[in-house]
């Protein structure tokens, strides 16, 4: 429990940098601190100015947008992606350090985040499919030019989407095409490409494109992602800007190729069998390697916005009524405006804890892509090692890691005197065994960051805008507030829409390893609610349970038609349960990260002065998200339980239609009284069900104190210091 000094803290400032490198763990990466002081600095000038100037009203590529390439250079924003051998200056993975700069850039503007994150796009299929020529000789060519070198850097494209009807259909439809134009004896085949693209960030100034396109060939035996270049022969037609209401910063066109290219320009490479070039990868096979990882940094663009809004909705609420003749000095609606009002200071909790758990499920991610990383290059080097090609063989090979992977969470639940301790220590020390549990976790983390974030992130940005009244559709809305939210509208569909994540979500939610790790983590949530029950983990850890009881309930049971419910095409089962699993996940994370900065917060002077008050507002922050991932869980979990159940028609029973008020009171008289059993409703059926409706009450008790939680927290936004103005223009 809480001691009684830290029951009397309240928080005192805004979290600052310090607080946010213990949260999401890179207190100790200097090279990411600096990054981010860098993509500040260019979002609140370069960025902020433009947008504070109009330049957000043209849909034309102008020359003060084209200005900030030159201000990603000059911050080493645009070598981030580039291994240091190309140009770059961070070892390593550089997923978190890509999730860092596009969260600064998009607490300003989603639009300059994705101009600088699209050339990264367009390099991605060639970092992660590409031969070692084609990703030496792109990565190298598009990091920005060093001191003495008279060449500029060349900028990227990514083209795989089709002019209307295909765009935003289907990724597996292809309207671009590729063929042989010529192939003489003992020389590189040349190949004709053509390919009409829709909605190219980066196009206005690309000087090279990664495209998709479709075999028309019989002769080419796939299809490919193939790398166009400006000077290509043929038609490289950037086409007209796309009239976008959003993202005004970035460039966005509809080009036209027509360009004749080497085959060496197959992005992986290809080979030669029977006189038919068989590309090494087909464009599926690379677009699930890219979206893999590059989604998570989307997601964080959208909780990026809503965490920019708290400080400009407390500044709105607080002077709200400043300069009238009733509000002077010293009196309440001088200082607190607004804020005294219950309703806005609650309705800024949710929007704040929502941000903040956005960023915990987003920033997870974004680790777990940086340590997943080399463990997929040794999977591949052991893959090679023992001969094992071809998809199924390695599909096998993995299942049988998988459920090493399982024994390994199977062993650490037993008491540790109990454990076999040899057989644990190989499998902890397994590198593959690691390799297919982060694995696992990133096939649901990613989706699930994309989905939730952009999605429910979004529906909270309209909140946040709400909460600014009438200024918040204004163009000088202090924090841009009504652009962010226009912005978000369009991130919920960058790499796929919402069905997409949930599409892949209901696949990967249901497998064994991952469940085995979600019961693990139902069983640390109980323990973290004992020693910390103001998190609200009580409540999350019930309505886990409560989402996997529904999801065994869909997979063995059929509706009253006697149809299988949990199928790949039965979207109304799989889809609320994966977004109520999303839910679930970023309630946890910001649990962890709350807890980790209760860990680590203390040795860091700057942040132990004031960390009892700090702890307690993020405990009740938590204990506010917690209870509405709970109860969204519940709502979710109980429509499909008995949503699928047939409703008895009242002339089959010969029964009232419904529960009437005065059976109510009888039964409830009697129940009272006599402790007798209620009159049975004719249309509650709770057969078989005992465990779900126990699970459901237990669940609501445990919400309990989680409106008091946002009490508090609504009283600490009264309190806290805020900057006398915002630090980018207004």
């Amino acid at each position: 429990m809480q001691g009684q000094d830290e029951k009397k803290s309240t928080l005192r400032t805004l979290p600052g940098d310090d607080v946010r490198q213990i949260m999401w763990r890179f207190a100790e990466r200097f090279d990411l601190q600096m990054l981010v002081q860098s993509a500040r600095g260019v979002a609140r000038g370069p960025v902020a100015r433009l947008v504070a100037e109009g330049e957000r009203n043209t849909h034309e590529w102008t020359a003060k947008k084209a200005a900030l390439l030159t201000a990603f250079d000059e911050a080493g924003i645009t070598a981030i992606f580039m291994a240091p051998e190309d140009g770059g200056y961070i070892e390593g993975p550089k997923n978190m350090a890509l999730a860092l700069a596009a969260f600064e850039l998009s607490w300003v503007d989603g639009g300059a985040a994705t101009g600088s994150l699209a050339g990264n796009l367009a390099l991605s299929p060639i970092h992660e499919c590409g031969t070692n020529e084609q990703r030496h000789r792109y990565m190298k060519a598009a990091c920005p030019s060093q001191s003495g070198e008279s060449r500029r850097a060349r900028r990227g494209a990514f083209a795989l989407t089709e002019p209307i009807p295909f765009v935003g259909v289907d990724t597996g439809v292809l309207s671009g095409k590729v063929r042989v134009a010529e192939w003489q004896d003992g020389r590189e085949p040349i190949l004709q490409v053509d390919k009409r693209g829709r909605f190219i960030t980066n196009m206005g100034f690309a000087d090279f494109v990664t495209a998709a396109v479709d075999t028309d060939d019989p002769r080419i035996k796939s299809s490919c992602m193939i790398i166009l270049e400006e000077d290509d022969p043929g038609v490289y037609d950037r086409g007209v800007p796309t009239k976008k209401m959003v993202h005004q910063l970035s460039s966005t066109n509809d080009p036209v190729f027509s360009l004749k290219v080497p085959a060496s320009r197959i992005i992986g490479g290809y080979t030669i069998k029977d006189g038919v070039i068989v590309p090494n990868l087909n464009h599926g096979e690379i677009i699930e390697v890219v979206f893999g990882h590059t989604r998570v940094t989307v997601g964080l663009m959208t909780g990026a916005k809503l965490l920019s809004a708290v400080e400009p909705l407390i500044r709105y609420h607080r002077g709200r009524f400043r300069g009238g003749e009733t509000a002077g000095p010293g009196s309440p609606r001088y200082e607190f405006g607004l804020q005294q009002k219950e309703d806005v200071l609650h309705r800024l909790v949710d929007v704040w804890a929502a941000g903040e758990a956005s960023a915990s499920l987003g920033f997870t991610a974004a680790r777990l892509f940086d340590d997943l990383d080399p463990l997929a290059k040794a999977k591949k080097q052991f893959f090679a090692e023992q001969n094992i090609a071809g998809g199924r063989a390695q599909m096998r090979a993995l299942l049988k890691i998988q459920k090493d992977a399982v024994e390994l969470i199977e062993i650490e639940r037993q008491p540790e005197n109990d454990r076999d301790r040899k057989r644990h220590a190989e499998l902890k020390n397994d590198t593959l065994v690691r390799f297919v549990m982060l694995d696992t976790l990133a096939n649901v983390l990613c989706p699930a960051a994309k989905l939730w974030n952009t999605g429910h992130g979004t529906n909270m940005m309209r909140e946040a805008v709400s909460l600014m009244g009438g200024y918040g559709i204004t163009e000088d809305c202090p924090g841009f507030l009504g652009q962010k939210w226009m912005d978000a509208q369009l991130e919920a569909t960058y790499e796929g829409p919402e069905s997409v994540q949930r599409r892949q979500l209901s696949v990967t939610m249901t497998n064994d390893l991952f469940l085995a790790q979600f019961k693990q983590w139902i069983r640390e949530l109980r323990a973290i609610a004992s020693r910390r029950p103001g998190t609200g983990a009580c409540a999350l850890a019930t309505a886990m349970r409560l989402w996997l009881w529904t999801l065994e309930r869909m997979q063995t049971t059929r509706d009253a038609e006697g149809a299988k419910l949990y199928q790949s095409a039965r979207h109304g089962v799989t889809f609320p349960l994966a977004d109520a699993l999303c839910w679930l996940l970023a309630a946890r994370l910001f649990i962890l990260d709350v807890l980790e900065l209760e860990e680590k917060g203390p040795s860091n002077p700057t942040v132990a002065e004031g960390l009892p008050g700090l702890l307690a507002f993020y405990m009740d922050l938590c204990h506010v998200q917690a209870a509405r991932a709970a109860s969204e869980v519940a709502r979710i979990c109980a429509e499909l339980v008995f949503g699928y159940m047939r409703r008895p028609a009242s002339n089959e029973t010969g029964l009232d239609d419904c529960y009437a008020d005065d059976d109510l009171e009888e039964a409830n008289a009697a129940d009272n009284a006599d402790r007798q059993r209620p009159k049975a409703d004719p249309f509650a059926r709770f057969e078989g069900l005992e465990a779900f409706v126990r699970l459901r009450v237990l669940l609501d008790g445990r919400m309990s104190g989680a409106r008091l939680a946002k009490d508090s927290a609504a009283n600490a936004l009264t309190r806290v210091m805020i900057p006398e103005a915002l630090d980018y223009p207004a």
